[in-house]
C-alpha cells in the first residue's frame, strides 16, 4: 500500500515539475529599463534638436522649449523662449554645421540632463562663432511630454 501511494505520488510530482519549469519566468536578456527607454528617447530628442538647429525650424522650438525655458550663451546673455523663436526665425542665428559628440544622458525620474560636445560652424547678426563648444541641456517631463527647461553652452578649447 505504501509503495502504491509513493508510486502514485512520484507519477504526480514528475510531471508536475516538469511542467512548473517549463513555465519559470526569466528576464529577457534584451529587457530595456524605464530609464534605459527614457535614454534613448532623449537622445531621439537631442538628434532632433540639432536637426532644427540645422534647419532654423522655429517649429520644433516652439513645440520643445518650456515656458519658462531660460538659455544661457557663452558670453554669458540670457536667452528666453521667445527670444530662441525668434532668432530662428529672423534667421539672425545661422548653423551651417554640427557634429555633437560625448553625449551622456543622466536620467533622474521625470527630469533628463545631458552633456555634450559640439563642434560648430555657424554666424549671429554677421559674427562667426565657430569652434568647439560643451553644452549642457535639462529636460523634464511634462504631461507625457519632454521639454527643454534650461540650456548652457560654453566655449572649449
Amino acid at each position: 500500500m505504501i509503495n502504491n501511494c509513493l508510486a502514485l505520488l512520484l507519477s504526480l510530482l514528475v510531471p508536475l515539475t516538469a511542467f512548473a519549469a517549463q513555465h519559470v519566468v526569466r528576464p529577457r536578456p534584451n529587457f530595456e529599463s524605464a530609464d534605459q527607454v527614457t535614454t534613448r528617447e532623449i537622445v531621439d530628442l537631442e538628434r532632433q534638436a540639432k536637426d532644427a538647429t540645422l534647419h532654423r525650424d522655429a517649429d520644433f522650438t516652439l513645440r520643445t522649449l518650456a515656458d519658462d525655458y531660460v538659455a544661457i550663451s557663452p558670453l554669458g546673455q540670457v536667452t528666453t523662449k521667445p527670444d530662441a523663436v525668434a532668432a530662428r526665425k529672423s534667421g539672425q542665428l545661422r548653423y551651417e554645421a554640427m557634429n555633437v559628440t560625448d553625449m551622456v544622458v543622466r536620467v533622474y525620474g521625470d527630469t533628463a540632463v545631458v552633456t555634450a560636445r559640439a563642434d560648430v560652424r555657424g554666424h549671429q547678426l554677421g559674427e562667426d562663432f565657430s569652434g568647439p563648444y560643451r553644452y549642457t541641456r535639462v529636460w523634464i517631463r511634462r504631461s507625457g511630454h519632454w521639454q527643454t527647461v534650461s540650456y548652457q553652452a560654453t566655449v572649449t578649447q
